[in-house]
């Protein structure tokens, strides 16, 4: 496995993220709140996680839900998966929408989402006139499941 160096500033008062076991692919990000949050239903709320990091270029990090709160609460990233590209280097931010019809309160330090590293390539647009055939063609949304 490689590993990349992110340099990272924590304006935050919470740990910088770490991968729980040796083969994760995310790493926990948490709420940088001071007091709880509360949540209603379909609610939506940007919270700050205090981390400012630097990627290189060619690298992408992409925000994610967590599942255990997505399957448990219904709490999930509004703008799931969200994109922090090389030249941003504002606060993370994860803006959390809850889908359930319970109230949820986030706590401060809570692990709130995801956060994903990867490298990535770049792709040009070439206009021509028609595409070659393929098997599935235009077929979408549902053209491959049960009927």
């Amino acid at each position: 496995m490689t590993a990349i160096e992110i340099k990272v500033v924590n304006k935050g008062s919470q740990p910088l993220p770490e991968y729980a076991m040796p083969g994760d692919a995310g790493m926990d990000l948490r709420a940088n709140i001071d007091q709880p949050v509360l949540l209603k239903s379909l609610d939506r709320h940007l919270f700050p996680t205090g981390l400012h990091i630097k990627l290189p270029e060619g690298f992408v990090a992409m925000v994610h839900p967590r599942s255990g709160l997505a399957i448990k609460h219904g709490i999930s990233c509004a703008n799931a998966v969200g994109v922090i590209d090389s030249g941003y280097t504002g606060d993370i931010g994860v803006e959390l929408i809850n889908l359930s019809k319970e109230d949820y309160v986030v706590q401060p330090g809570e692990r709130i989402a995801q956060l994903v590293i990867q490298e990535y390539v770049k792709g040009v647009f070439v206009p021509v006139d028609k595409l070659d055939e393929t098997e599935r063609g235009e077929e979408g949304f549902g053209h491959t499941g049960n009927k």
